[in-house]
Parts: C-alpha cells; structure tokens; sequence
C-alpha cells in the first residue's frame, strides 16, 4: 500500500512497521519511534499529518459507542490524544504499544509483540521472549509486571465456569491470573506457541520434561560446587547415656597422662542417668500401647310455549264478511266497492306509477332529466370546465419540480453521510 504523498514526506527515511486504516483515505502509519496519522481532506478538516513520540510513560484507552480515544502520557509534558472510530481501536493499539514498550526499554531490540489482550483491567502483552501483565484503568504505565520465559518452569490452564485461569510457575513461585473464557482459547494458544517457540520444543509436555532436566542439572551443579569445610563439630547429643561413656573415657585418658597408679573417678550420674532413662523408655511403652480408637355442566331446557289457536279464531271472526244492505239502485254494497277498485287496477302500468307517469310520453319518467334546469343557474358559481392541454402543461410542470428536488435531496444525503463518516473517523 502506497503512502500518500504528505505522509510519506513526514516519514522521511524511518522504517513504517504497521498500517492501520481509519477509513476513506485516512490512515495510521507506525514506524519504530512515533505513531503519524493523516488526515485525507474533508469537509470538516484540510489534509493533515499528526506525530505522536513513543517515549510515553502511561498509555489510556476512553471507548466510545461511535467514536474512542488513544491518550499517552508524557509526564511534565502532559498527555496527547488520538481520534479515531471505535472499531479500529484494537488494530492501532497493538502496533503503538509495542512501540512504546520498545521505545522505554520494555522489551529488547528485534523483540516483536505477538498480540495484546484488553481485560476490563487487565492488559496481557505477549512478546517473543516474555508476557507484560499490567493491572489498572490504564493499558500501560511503569506499574507493569513482566515474566520472561527464561525462567518459566510450568504453564498450566485451570478452567471455570466463567474465566480460566492462568497459572505461571518461575523463580520458585507461582502466578495466577484470570481471562474470559470467550477469549481464554485465544490467550493459551498465543503464550502457549510463544513459550514453546522460545525453549524450541513442539508441545507443552515437552516444555514441561525440559524445565525439570534444567531444573535437575541445576541442583546437580551447585551441590558439585559447593566447598567441603569437613565434618565439623559433633552436635549436641540427646542420650545422657552417650554423654556420661564419653566424659569417662576422656578423664580416663586424663588420668593416665598424669599418673599411672591413680583410678579414674566414677561418675556417679552415669548409674543414676541410666535408671532414669530406662524409667522413661518404659513409660513411654506404656503409654503407647495403652493409646486406642395435588364442570359439570348443566343444561338448561326451555319450554316454548305455542300461541293459542283462540287468538288466531278471535281474528277470523273479526275480519269476516257481513251480510250487506241493498242500496237504491238494488246493488249490494260489497259490489259496489268492487265496481269502483276495477278501473283503478284494470290497465294499470308499474313503470307508470314507479316513475309518476308514462314513460312513453315526453316530459315524464327518466326522460325529463334532459329539459331540467341546470343546477348552477341563478348561482354566482360556474361549472369548472376540463381542457386536456392546460391539465398536461400542469403535470409536467409539477414532474419537473419533483425530479429537481428530488436530485437536491440526494445531494444533500450524500453531504450528510459524508460528515457523519468524518465525524466517526475522529474528525
């Protein structure tokens, strides 16, 4: 990947050993001694390089939902920050601490980080030669601890139901810390490959069996070297009866050097000691021998009860025909009512009496409609009239103005994506 132009220039002759890109054309470039990103022109900033130095003395990491930042320290100094998107945090994090670890004196020249775990606050560094453990708010800063795998003698992995512990065995003492276990798999096989890579071994058994022959040959080697200063003073003994067989023969020796016809003296505390130790041998048999042991529905029925038939006779009788009085001209009543609905149904047309008249007749029925009167006349309204041509006219002018604000509003979302891209980036 080519550098651009200004980049490149700030680099000048020095060695770049990671890139990291923080989207569109910006990019992190780090090389041995500083950590420069460039800024790509934009809407909110013109092209740009910034140089961070790695001699900081404490590395913080603030993690935001969108946007996160990168300050270093360098103590009477003070700190300088480093924008950029939240998802690019890890990929710069790892090359600029190692930087910084390399810069400080950390780790040694050519020694390269192999990767770098961020646990709440825990931090994990592992190397080619050692693990960097720092434990606090801050990635890193002069409380670190680091274990080089010179003088690792066991690793082992204790898992649990929600971390896994570590446990490192050097200098004759242990040390034991935890990881997640979504990233446990991660952490044993990245310090598991470094420790066997370094001892030149090909599985952790192996590392194992070669830590306890070095361990052996060590032991072997310093009780070889160490100086004899002979058998030394005899140690104080615990038998009184020892003690008084000793004392005699050395003033027996006495003696004799002295003169020849004088008797040792007799100690008399040797009888005495004798009984006395005799005593406590037997108690002391005793004493040892003696020791021991968790609907009924129901249905209702209903009677329906039937209308009476007198109700229905009562009615019959009601309506029933009456004999009927002559009238003067010799007719009965009932046919003269009967001579008088006749011509009212004899020759009657329904679409007459539906329509108010006979439809074959002008001005009567669905044929009027037509001579009606127009609804607006009389009104100070006009009946709106329909052209083809202005309608149409209107029409496209109105697709016009829609096409061209609709090419605005696109414009305008591509500005607004723009920005917000600028702004994730840490502009």
């Amino acid at each position: 990947m080519s550098l651009p132009e200004l980049l490149s220039g700030a680099v000048g002759d020095e060695e770049v050993v990671a890139e990291v890109p923080l989207g569109g054309d910006d990019v992190l470039a780090v090389t041995p001694t500083r950590t420069l990103v460039y800024r790509a022109d934009g809407l909110l900033s013109d092209e740009s390089v910034e140089e961070y130095g790695h001699d900081a003395e404490r590395i913080a990491v603030s993690t935001g939902r969108r946007k996160s930042k990168i300050v270093l320290g360098y103590g009477l100094d003070g700190d300088e920050t480093l924008s950029l998107p939240t998802k690019r945090v890890d990929d710069a994090l790892h090359p600029i601490l190692a930087g910084v670890l390399s810069a400080t004196g950390v780790t040694e020249p050519g020694e390269s980080v192999r990767r770098t775990f961020r646990f709440s606050e825990l931090t994990l560094v592992v190397t080619d030669s050692r693990l960097v453990k720092h434990v606090g708010s801050a990635v890193w800063d002069e409380e670190f601890e680091e274990f080089p795998y010179a003088n690792l003698t066991d690793l082992d992995f204790e898992e649990g139901t929600v971390a896994t512990a570590v446990v490192l065995a050097h200098d004759g003492r242990s040390e034991r810390f935890k990881a997640p276990n979504e990233s446990a798999r991660a952490v044993r096989e990245t310090l598991v490959d470094a420790v066997c890579a370094f001892h030149e071994v090909g599985s952790l058994e192996e590392f194992r069996v070669t830590a306890a022959d070095d361990a052996d040959d060590a032991d072997a080697s310093e009780s070889a070297g160490t100086t004899d200063f002979g058998e030394g003073p005899d140690p104080l003994s615990a038998s009184p009866v020892a003690d008084a067989e000793a004392n005699a023969e050395a003033n027996a020796e006495a003696d004799a050097g002295t003169s020849a016809g004088t008797e040792p003296a007799v100690d008399p505390t040797v009888e005495t000691d004798t009984g006395t130790s005799a005593a406590a041998e037997a108690s002391a048999t005793d004493a040892a021998g003696a020791a021991g042991t968790a609907e009924p529905t129901g249905t209702k029925e209903t009677a329906n009860t039937a209308a009476g038939d007198t109700a229905r006779d009562d009615r019959t009788r009601s309506t029933g025909a009456e004999p009927a009085a002559d009238t003067p001209g010799g007719q009965s009543a009932e046919a003269s009512g009967r001579a008088e609905e006749a011509p009212a149904s004899v020759g009657s047309d329904p679409l007459e009496d539906a329509f108010g008249g006979d439809p074959s007749e002008p001005g009567t029925g669905s044929d009027a409609a037509p001579d009606e009167p127009d609804a607006f006349e009389g009104s100070p309204f006009e009946s709106a009239g329909v052209e083809d041509d202005d309608l149409a006219a209107e029409v496209a002018s109105l697709r016009q103005a829609v096409e061209a604000q609709s090419e605005r509003l696109d414009r305008q979302s591509e500005l607004i994506e723009r920005l917000i891209e600028e702004l994730r980036r840490g502009r």
